[in-house]
Order: structure tokens, then C-alpha cells, then sequence
């Protein structure tokens, strides 16, 4: 199964944006089945879905919701379906950003871009356990080489990298 969100990002118009129009009047999480290609819209009570990632267990999905500065999780069933999607974590704080790039490490934190930086929240109860500061606004990032403990971050200018002590996970 592949899931995916479908926020409105870029249509706008701007620098860096071309205008176009929506064609749906809501904007949501997807499931995409590969072997039957079958679409299922999940949820479409967000103002602009953007990151995403699963629980370690792959029982929960966060779901970022960037204007509305918060992360929600949902219970996911065993036909792939979601339920639940209460408000994990809120992304409060100074500096640029807001809730976009969302990843877990191998512990299962939750790792999302936000206000000054990359928020860290603890997986049970969405508690913010720190927040690494960047100089620009960060809009994304992973972790990588072979131990999976050098953490990329990218900004509107530049990518950064640091070591950590907890890896993350492959992505794919």
C-alpha cells in the first residue's frame, strides 16, 4: 500500500509557484493499492495534509496538518483503513516553519519539521522532547550513511548535516 497526501502547496501562484486551480474542494490522506490500483481517500478533514509517517509497529500513521500548526495520529486497521486521527502534537515556537517533513528514528520519536527548526516529540504521549534549531526555515530532511546517524536537514538556502546518536530508519 502507499500512502499520500495531497495538499495544495505550489498552485498559488508566486516565485516559485505556478497558479492553477483545484480541482477537488477538499484536500486529504490516500491509499493507493499497487496490485488493483485501487484509490481510497482516507480522510479529508484537514486544511493541508503534508507529511506523514508511520509508527514503528506500522499500526499508527502521523498525519501533519500545516496550517493548523498540529500533527494528528490515526489507528490503522489491518485492510489499511484509518481510524481515530486525534491531535498528536501541537508545533508551537519561535523562528520560521511549521509542521511539514515528518519522519520517526529507529526508537519511534517523532521527528517534524516546525517553528525554528525540527521538533522531536515522544511516540506515546506527543510530549516535545527538544527541538534542533536551524538558522533558516527548514522545510524537510532525513538521515543517512551507513549507520543512519548523520541527519540531513534542508533549508530555503542550505542543507545541513550533523551526527546524532539515535539512527533513523531506510526510508524505502
Amino acid at each position: 500500500m502507499v500512502y499520500f497526501t495531497d495538499p495544495t502547496f505550489g498552485r498559488g501562484g508566486g516565485a516559485v509557484a505556478v497558479a492553477r486551480d483545484t480541482e477537488l474542494d477538499f484536500t486529504g490522506v490516500y491509499r493507493l493499492d499497487p496490485g488493483s490500483r485501487d484509490l481510497t481517500l482516507l480522510s479529508s478533514d484537514f486544511n493541508q495534509p503534508n507529511g506523514l509517517a508511520f509508527t514503528l509497529d506500522h499500526n499508527g500513521l502521523y498525519v501533519a496538518d500545516t496550517p493548523r500548526m498540529h500533527i494528528r495520529r490515526f489507528d490503522v486497521a489491518e485492510d489499511g483503513s484509518l481510524s481515530g486521527g486525534d491531535v498528536f502534537a501541537e508545533s508551537t515556537g519561535e523562528g520560521a516553519g511549521a509542521p511539514d517533513g515528518l519522519k520517526i528514528d529507529s526508537l519511534g520519536n517523532v521527528f517534524c519539521a516546525g517553528p525554528g527548526g525540527v521538533h522531536v516529540y515522544h511516540p506515546d504521549d506527543g510530549t516535545c522532547l527538544g527541538v534542533i534549531k536551524t538558522p533558516a526555515f527548514c522545510a524537510n530532511f532525513t538521515w543517512g550513511d551507513d549507520d543512519f546517524k548523520t541527519f540531513f536537514l534542508t533549508s530555503s538556502t542550505c542543507l545541513y548535516r550533523g551526527r546524532v546518536n539515535v539512527p533513523g530508519l531506510a526510508l524505502f
